[in-house]
């Protein structure tokens, strides 16, 4: 038990040094005939931990290669742990959403 409360007290003490402001709250609502924003990123690289640089990738028609667009930003992939360096490959592919002020995608390594 004592290795499961220091986890979780080493995790608590990251997400406290990377947010500034401790007492900003988000939300994330969805409502009838409402629809989640969500857009296609290629993996560049990784940042630290669980957090990737990625861009935009715009979707062709088939048989055509992704077109690479927009700048790189950083975003989560929450299919790996928040603790450990993730191990997901350059050059992947994701669909990424926007969740209060994080880039987030979900992509099993």
């Amino acid at each position: 038990m004592t290795t499961n409360n220091s986890a979780t007290q080493q995790l608590l003490n990251r997400l406290s040094r990377e947010s500034p402001d401790k007492d900003k709250e988000a939300s994330f609502v969805t409502s009838p005939g409402g629809k989640t924003v969500a857009w296609v990123v290629k993996v560049v690289s990784k940042y630290d931990y669980n957090v990737y640089n990625v861009r935009t990738v715009e979707i062709g028609g088939a048989g055509t290669m992704p077109v690479v667009m927009g700048q790189i930003v950083q975003a989560v992939n929450i299919a790996e742990s928040f603790l450990s360096q993730g191990t997901l490959a350059a050059n992947s592919y994701a669909i990424m959403f926007r969740v209060a002020d994080k880039n987030v995608f979900y992509a099993p390594v």
